[in-house]
Formats: structure tokens, sequence, C-alpha cells
């Protein structure tokens, strides 16, 4: 068994005064700083995935603009993987897979924003091309949706794509819990 932590979109934009504010980033920030140093103590391979929009019309993670760079709690050293992505799978025309492969990882510990689609989107990708996955509960975001008129809170959002992941395709897990554990 090989772990690598993978890092998906945490980018300003997501955060206070960004383009696509969630609820949360903050808190989710501070547990991905966690982590994050647990990898960097143990030496173990991090990869930050960094989103870019590619759509005219995009309204938030515009190539060279702040809002798309990766945010403070969770800024890359000059020794880890950035691979930059297009679409809500992380794996998705990148290479990705190439470079965990190259790594050999086969464990895959997780955190990322948005939990209903980019971190929903990579997750089941990961365990359909044979990875183990856990993922961080705590270090993760979304944001309110609306469907048939009717608002869904962020708060509801997050547990039921988390519950929906849960067993099948990851291990659930809070930052104290994986700290403690682990």
């Amino acid at each position: 068994m090989k772990r690598g932590l993978l890092l998906i979109d945490i980018q300003n934009d997501y955060f206070k005064n960004g383009k696509m504010e969630l609820v949360g980033p903050e808190k989710a920030g501070e547990n991905i700083a966690r982590i994050l140093k647990k990898f960097r103590k143990e030496q173990l391979p991090v990869f930050h995935i960094r989103h870019e929009a590619l759509a005219p019309t995009a309204t938030f993670f515009i190539p060279g603009t702040r809002g798309a760079e990766i945010h403070e709690c969770a800024k890359p050293l000059n020794n880890e993987k950035i691979i930059v992505k297009n679409f809500p799978n992380s794996f998705l025309k990148t290479d990705l897979f190439k470079t965990l492969q190259e790594s050999q990882i086969t464990d895959l510990v997780i955190c990322g924003m948005m939990t209903h689609m980019c971190l929903d989107a990579t997750v089941r990708a990961a365990k359909d091309l044979g990875y183990s996955c856990t993922v961080i509960g705590d270090g993760c975001a979304t944001k309110d949706l609306e469907i048939f008129e009717e608002r869904v809170k962020a708060s509801e959002v997050h547990t039921a794509f988390l519950a929906a992941l849960s067993g099948t395709y990851a291990k659930i897990v809070m930052t104290d819990e994986f700290l403690a554990t682990d």
C-alpha cells in the first residue's frame, strides 16, 4: 500500500469574496491544512488538482485570475505535483492516472470542493480505476442547491453526497479521527 493525498480544487474562488463562494470553506480549509501538514511531515506524496474554466461564458476559475489560484491553506510546495483539469472528474483528460501510477499510489486520501460535484466525480472515478479511497468529510465544502423550486441547504447536500460515497466508493472519516488513528 502506498498512500497519496489528493486535494481537489482548493481555490480562491470558493472562499470569501470569491466568484463562487461555498458554505464553510474556511473550516474545511483549516482541516485540509492539518491533513496536508501530516502528509508533508511523513514525506508522503501530495497531488493538487486545480480547475481552469474553458467556456467563454465561465464566471469563475478563469485562467490567470487570483480566483483560479490554489488557496493559501493548501499552497503547493515545489515538489508537489499540480494537475490542471477542465472537467469535474479529475482523471478526465488529465495525466492524474499516469502520475499516480508512476508514484505507485494505491490508496488515496481525498479532500476537496465541491462535495457534490468535483469531489464526487473524482472519488467515483478513482474507485472505478482500482484505488482505495478515504474522504476527509470535514475537509470538503459545497453550496446550497436548488431543484423543483426547493432549496437544499449545503449541509444537507454535503451529508447526502458523503453518505452516497460511503462504503461502496470510499471510507468517510473526519479530520480528528484520521489524525488519531492513522
